[in-house]
């Protein structure tokens, strides 16, 4: 039996520096800056090649977004998605279409299963 390993670590600062916070699990942070003093950089990790990373410029997953497949590391959040900084986040190990993504944008609302923060 194949097990699926994927986490989202957060860190308050540029250069994975600072306080940070770990997650597993599909969840979605609703605003960044609720998390530790602000979500600066981070690192996305599994083992799965469905895994999704959906960043957004708003808070509650609104505005512009950028999908991201498998694994990322990302030193710098500020300007990160057409020159907004990343809001609100979405990290999971199923594979989410950019029709999925849009309804989430359009609702707010992640699929049964998600845990919300």
């Amino acid at each position: 039996m194949d097990f699926i390993i994927f986490r989202l670590r957060v860190y308050e600062e540029e250069n994975y520096r600072g306080r940070r916070r770990t997650y597993t699990g599909n969840l979605g942070i609703r605003n960044t800056d609720n998390i530790v003093d602000g979500i600066e950089s981070l690192r996305f990790f599994s083992t799965s090649s469905n895994a999704t990373l959906v960043l957004f410029s708003r808070t509650r997953f609104r505005g512009s977004f950028r999908v991201l497949r498998g694994n990322h590391n990302i030193s710098d959040l500020d300007d990160y998605i057409n020159g907004n900084d990343v809001e609100s986040i979405i990290s999971t190990n199923q594979r989410l279409t950019l029709a999925r993504i849009r309804t989430i944008r359009r609702t707010g609302n992640l699929p049964s299963g998600y845990r919300i923060i």
